[in-house]
């Protein structure tokens, strides 16, 4: 009997001191997460190291702007990765240990929360609430519910609409369109791989990267200048003259969504690509035999075979395209008739400091792309993903 109770004794110990340990780790993982927050922590986390060690010159330097920021910098990834893998591994290690000591089917039940909870958790923070806090903001900051009329009604924002319609059309059926044709040309060349790495290299950039990137392209130098932009080096050794390509209202629009094409076709091709090495080789040679030639058997056979692969990566890059913003503000800022929804919206709120116009501008972008994602998941759990 003294055998079993001491032996009650320690699992109760070893229990409680497990469930201390998660709750440390937790605890670790918030501090972790202020840390990276805020600006000024690995200045003041080096400085208290230092204050530690008895080098409070040091540390005044440090608090004042000075000292070695590098090493500042090297202790609060040190410490974010102890706090962020290590306390995070010992959370989910504590709780698992927690959710083993139930019953079978207790544990059946907790043990998917003991995972899926604090991402959950997560999302509610970072993503539901601030959704919500977005459309009570649309209908209250402001002029309240006028804040759609205002937006709905502005000359400028049918500009804005106007054109994310045109990057919708001509993006999404340029960089699918285009994906699809060079997964098509390219599935019986020799040296396929070599030939689908160059592609999808763009894929590597940040929009941001290959906007910059773009800008050197357009980019515009005055008559009798040596033309550093591809596109004016070209046009002039024909004979014209430097047009800043940018500025040219009607086409300059256009000229972005070449960027967003020249990323976006590498993802396409390599989704497609996939989906037309699936299709059965009997069926293209059952059709070679009944007399269809390459075209017929790409577009009658291949094609709505793939149709699964082609709607996911149509909808998917209309999602990025809807969203776009990136390539708007790093070549035009907006100006000159190219300005879109996403770009307008952080110019509301960061520049003109109006919340309600850019609440209700973030609310007609998110209406845009709910359908388009429901839509994709119906589709991928059709395809069996995720089911």
């Amino acid at each position: 009997m003294t055998q079993q109770m001491t032996q009650e004794s320690r699992s109760a110990v070893r229990a409680l001191f497990i469930l201390g340990a998660v709750v440390l780790a937790g605890i670790g993982v918030v501090l972790g997460i202020m840390l990276l927050v805020d600006r000024d922590a690995s200045s003041n986390l080096s400085a208290l190291l230092y204050e530690l060690i008895g080098n409070d010159a040091e540390a005044q330097a440090l608090r004042r702007g000075g000292g070695d920021r590098l090493v500042a910098k090297l202790i609060l990834a040190a410490v974010a990765l102890v706090l962020g893998v290590g306390g995070i591994w010992l959370f989910y290690a504590g709780l698992n240990w927690l959710a083993e000591r139930f019953s079978p089917e207790t544990r059946k039940r907790v043990l998917p929360w003991v995972f899926v909870g604090p991402a959950l958790v997560l999302l509610t923070v970072y993503l539901v609430f601030p959704a919500v806090s977005t459309v009570i903001m649309s209908l209250t900051e402001d002029d309240g519910i006028g804040n759609y009329g205002k937006v709905l009604t502005n000359p400028d924002m049918l500009v804005i609409l106007r054109n994310n319609l045109v990057w919708l059309v001509v993006g999404v059926a340029g960089a699918v369109g285009l994906g699809l044709l060079i997964a098509g040309l390219l599935d019986r060349i020799k040296h396929e791989s070599v030939a689908k790495t160059f592609i999808f290299l763009p894929m590597a950039i940040s929009l941001v990267g290959a906007s910059a990137i773009w800008r050197f392209v357009y980019a515009w130098r005055p008559e009798g200048a040596n033309q550093i932009g591809v596109l004016n080096a070209i046009w002039t050794s024909l004979g014209g003259e430097p047009v800043l390509w940018l500025q040219q209202e009607g086409i300059n629009t256009f000229l972005l969504i070449v960027i967003l094409i020249w990323v976006q076709t590498g993802f396409a091709m390599v989704v497609l690509s996939a989906a037309i090495k699936g299709v059965p080789t009997e069926i293209i040679e059952a059709a070679a035999l009944d007399g269809a030639n390459e075209r017929q058997k790409f577009l009658r056979i291949i094609v709505p075979m793939i149709k699964g692969s082609l709607t996911m990566v149509t909808v998917t890059t209309a999602i990025v395209v809807l969203k776009v913003f990136d390539i708007v503000n790093v070549t035009t800022g907006g100006n000159f008739g190219t300005d879109v929804i996403a770009n307008q919206m952080i110019r509301q709120l960061f520049q003109f400091r109006n919340f309600g116009q850019a609440a209700v501008l973030a609310v007609i972008l998110f209406i845009a792309v709910l359908p388009l994602l429901i839509y994709n998941v119906r589709t991928m759990r059709r395809q069996g993903v995720g089911s």
